[in-house]
């Protein structure tokens, strides 16, 4: 009952703290972003997990709009990298996820004991992908949305550049399975590729997942990512 009790208060953090980045990216108010970790509504490890779950999103208002972050949020985040190095049997969206919060702190010049984040160069392979199928290729680029941002560069943005028409038949395939989450992850690759067909309809798709699934915040925060990306600038 315990873990059951703690797993929904995880869950409800989560979707809080998307719904705070929504709010963000849509207001530009850098503490409306800040509202559920400094709230004092989760405790320290319930807010940590929040972290880890929404990764690097969680300061995607500092990346696209350019907010600065708050300090309290701020400081859960570096918290979260600093508590919960990806172990060495790690699954490899794990210790890439890991690989974009950790950058997201060198971008704001945080100082923090971790090699992924104190060299660039220590980027993780992503071999894996270039040998996954399109399904599976749309699934963990989905998991790894995060990454999805102007001006990226890293192993995982040159493979989706690299197959953009199979990410959009993984589109549609999400929008046909109603796997709403998976198709508003990967309509935000889709928003940076060169080569996306434009029989997909791109715009139309990313429309109608908000019309079905945007009441989700994990959902929304894709789309809201999606809408804003060819304005944004990272730090």
């Amino acid at each position: 009952m315990e873990q059951s009790s703690t797993s929904a208060l995880l869950q409800g953090t989560v979707l809080d703290l998307a719904s705070d980045v929504v709010s963000a990216l849509r207001s530009g108010d850098h503490v409306r972003a800040g509202g559920t970790l400094t709230g004092g509504g989760a405790g320290e490890g319930v807010a940590r997990a929040a972290v880890r779950v929404l990764g690097a999103d969680t300061l995607l208002p500092t990346a696209l709009l350019r907010v600065p972050p708050d300090p309290g949020q701020l400081a859960v985040f570096k918290d979260a990298v600093a508590a919960h190095p990806p172990r060495d049997d790690a699954a490899p969206a794990v210790v890439w996820s890991h690989w974009a919060m950790a950058r997201a702190l060198r971008r704001l010049e945080q100082p923090l004991t971790d090699p992924l984040a104190d060299d660039p160069g220590a980027e993780p392979g992503a071999g894996w992908l270039d040998d996954a199928g399109w399904q599976s290729l749309t699934h963990q680029l989905a998991v790894l949305a995060p990454l999805a941002l102007p001006g990226e560069e890293c192993a995982v943005t040159r493979a989706a550049r690299r197959r953009p028409v199979d990410v959009a038949r993984g589109f549609v395939r999400a929008v046909r399975r109603r796997d709403w989450q998976q198709a508003a992850g990967a309509g935000r690759w889709l928003t940076l590729l060169d080569g996306v067909p434009d029989t997909l309809g791109l715009e139309a798709g990313l429309d109608f997942v908000r019309l079905m699934g945007g009441s989700d915040p994990r959902v929304a925060l894709q789309l809201e990512a999606a809408r804003l990306m060819p304005a944004g600038v990272l730090l």
